[in-house]
């Protein structure tokens, strides 16, 4: 059996993304778990360019790797996630996540065996049937335009929560509330009070005089 140039790089783009999706669930670091992901996308964008499909494989490093993920990293970062109480009851799952696991895996394995019997497309037939950028935007803005934009309201509920999670009050630190900055008005920020004009001249002289009568009025002690 020979094998091309193209199928050496799809068999070494396939492994490295399986060794990457198994460190993404098995790592303990959720940080590493999120490069290991971001790894996982880029060998999955190998292969769909080593398919001509290079739309698909732009789209997922732009919207995956260079959006999505970037942002959940950074959430990742900014949480302070307990790992050890995470970690609580993973072996507890294991059978329950293997038997799904196994489905998952039988059902692929139908599904290429079955696509294996069948006559092999060529490189161009297959690039046709994948679709370029133009038949892509046909199907996905007239078919599947109610599924893409309930898509998109998750993704944006998701990132809304993310963010969310990263907001919490500190009691060493000072904020200012933005909204209060805006509803204040001008009477809040200055008040404006009228006092009489004080010669300070006078109140001194005054008191000079005040003073110097207090020591006249003491008596004086007899020699």
């Amino acid at each position: 059996m020979e094998f091309s140039f193209t199928s050496v790089l799809f068999y070494v783009f396939a492994a490295i993304m399986v060794l990457a999706s198994l460190r993404v669930i098995t790592t303990k670091n959720p940080v590493h778990a999120a490069l290991f992901l971001v790894l996982a996308f880029f060998n999955a964008a190998g292969i769909w360019l080593l398919l001509k499909a290079e739309f698909l494989a732009i789209v997922l490093v732009l919207v995956y790797v260079g959006a999505v993920m970037v942002l959940f990293l950074f959430v990742v970062m900014m949480l302070d996630i307990n790992i050890d109480k995470m970690r609580e009851g993973f072996w507890g799952y294991l059978p329950v996540a293997s038997s799904i696991g196994a489905v998952i895996v039988l059902e692929m394995a139908a599904v290429l065996y079955r696509a294996y019997k069948q006559t092999a497309l060529s490189a161009e037939a297959a690039a046709l049937n994948i679709g370029g950028t133009k038949e892509l935007g046909l199907l996905i803005y007239t078919k599947y335009i109610y599924g893409f934009e309930i898509a998109a309201v998750i993704l944006l509920v998701a990132i809304i929560a993310a963010v969310a999670l990263t907001l919490r009050k500190r009691k060493d630190t000072k904020a200012i509330d933005p909204g209060l900055a805006v509803r204040v008005k001008r009477n809040d920020r200055l008040r404006i009070v009228k006092m009489d004009a004080v010669n300070q001249r006078a109140i001194d002289a005054a008191n000079a005089e005040k003073a110097a009568a207090a020591a006249a009025a003491v008596p004086k002690e007899a020699p």
